[in-house]
């Protein structure tokens, strides 16, 4: 895309695919849902997290578009938080004590429609989203390029992408995958060991991007 760069878009597609595949309340609860409830139950709740993904995919960049074309500096900042937030990521991840989101749980069922919002509110509600949309995508984008709202929502939709994707092939196997994982705890360790690394190289990869761009060379 002319708007923008390759760079950019593998490197949102790399922090959103690290971000999704470490544990986190998303991932928690859809993961609940399938093995408690079943698939079907599991992609409801997952519709609620994609509709929580576009709330703030639209509210984010309205109004860091204004933001951002007013104080450009802020994004110098903004790459900087973005990049402790993800070591901050990368060491719960790795730091040892923790326990499996495929930890079969029981949970009461609920309606379609209670799965649904249940979904939304928890990505709403999600810390790891917040950050993700307000401190690290805006760094991926360049202000040289033009149209910065434009740029968010293209970066925004990749990230959602590849959120979704990951999230619906984990709902689908979530049953299966407990089951593996259940006598197996070395794989689960080896799981975190290589999301937490991979969160801590993109950490560094932000943090050390040009100050003169926005868009860090993780091509």
């Amino acid at each position: 895309m002319a708007m923008v760069e390759q760079s950019a878009l593998l490197g949102v597609v790399s922090v959103a695919l690290g971000m999704v595949l470490s544990p986190g309340p998303n991932m928690m609860y859809l993961v609940s849902r399938s093995i408690s409830q079943g698939r079907r139950a599991g992609i409801i709740s997952l519709g609620g997290v994609a509709a929580g993904f576009l709330v703030y995919l639209v509210g984010a960049n309205l109004g860091l578009a204004v933001l951002f074309a007013a104080v450009p500096e802020l994004l110098a900042a903004i790459r900087i938080i973005g990049a402790l937030y993800l070591l901050w990521l990368a060491w719960r991840t790795i730091r040892p004590g923790g326990v499996s989101v495929f930890t079969v749980q029981d949970v009461p069922a609920d309606s379609p429609r209670r799965l649904f919002t249940m979904g939304l509110m928890t990505n709403l509600l999600n810390p790891k989203i917040a950050i993700l949309y307000i401190s690290i995508i805006p760094q991926f984008v360049d202000l040289d390029r033009g149209d910065v709202l434009l740029q968010g929502i293209i970066l925004g939709g990749f990230q959602i992408m590849v959120a979704v994707s990951v999230n619906l092939s984990i709902v689908l196997a979530a049953g299966a995958v407990a089951g593996f994982l259940t006598h197996r705890p070395s794989w689960l360790r080896a799981q975190r060991i290589t999301m937490g690394s991979l969160l801590g190289v993109l950490a560094v990869m932000l943090a050390l991007g040009s100050s003169g761009t926005f868009t860090p060379h993780l091509a």
